[in-house]
Order: C-alpha cells, then structure tokens, then sequence
C-alpha cells in the first residue's frame, strides 16, 4: 500500500522564525557544558587535581589546626586510613596556610595524607565548620553523606563507610 500523497504544506525558512525559538539549540549547549564542568583542587605543593580522579572511593575532607589538640590526635588514624586504596583523605588547613609554609607545616605535624592549598568547601557549596577537627565523608558517587566534628578513629570511619 501506498500513502496518499498530500501537497507540500510551505514550512518558514530558519530566518523567519521567532528569535527566541533560535535560542533553544545555545540553551541547550550551554546546559550540556554546565553538566561537564570539573571541579580543580590544588594541592598544598601547587599540584592541580581533578575531583572526577577520586570518584569510585570514599573521599575524607579533613578540616585542621596546628593549634586543635584533638586534630594532633586523629592525624594516625587518617594517616593510616589514606592507606587504602578505597578512601582518600584531603586535608584543609582552618588557618588558611598555603604553599610551602602549608608543607612544612603538614610535615612537622607528620601529615602524610594529601594536603590541599585551598579549601574546596565553596565549590561544593559546603560552609566552613565552626569547630574542629571537623571531617566531610564523600562516598563513591561524589555525594556528602555525612559531617562529622571531633575526632575521628580509623574504626569508626570504616564502620561508617561499611567495612
């Protein structure tokens, strides 16, 4: 069978259409860069990371002091904990110490964990903690689960991200 054939019906050229319909293929391209934006950390010795490079392990963004005792106390256990190779731990300085003054200070304070120059809080919309030490658990995803102040042991962390 055959369809009937029916007379071309005139269609507006391209220039004749409403300019904001020719506005939908930009939207449409400015959405899908948005969606593929990275988000940068700087490390403590000027190193640039992707955030994407963390996705498929838990990731602890520790806020610390050299001044916080309790933050002395937990830099073992997240020493011990970067060791894995599910979780990584990013340490922010609350002091906002950067560069090689922010290095020294991460080795005399025996840091071995990543230490990063910035504080990456902002970019994800997190506030700054009004106390510490305070640590943001990241799950694989990329997601915040939890916020937690004080500090933290080894056991604790792993019971919270299930192991």
């Amino acid at each position: 069978m055959q369809y009937p054939r029916h007379p071309s019906v005139p269609r507006p050229k391209v220039s004749e259409w409403p300019r904001h319909l020719l506005l939908i293929p930009a939207v449409i391209m400015v959405l899908a860069l948005a969606g593929c934006e990275r988000t940068e950390l700087q490390r403590a010795d000027g190193v640039a990371v992707d955030w994407d490079s963390y996705r498929g392990q838990w990731v602890l963004v520790n806020y610390w002091a050299e001044w916080c005792k309790p933050c002395l106390e937990e830099i073992p256990e997240l020493n011990h904990l970067d060791k894995s190779p599910r979780i990584s731990v990013l340490g922010v300085n609350f002091d906002g110490v950067e560069g090689a003054a922010l290095v020294d200070l991460g080795q005399r304070m025996g840091i071995e964990f990543t230490m990063l120059g910035q504080d990456p809080g902002p970019d994800f919309g997190w506030k700054m903690p009004m106390a510490l030490p305070a640590t943001f658990v990241v799950d694989p995803a990329g997601k915040l689960i939890e916020t937690r102040f004080g500090p933290q042991t080894e056991e604790d962390l792993m019971q919270l991200i299930g192991s």
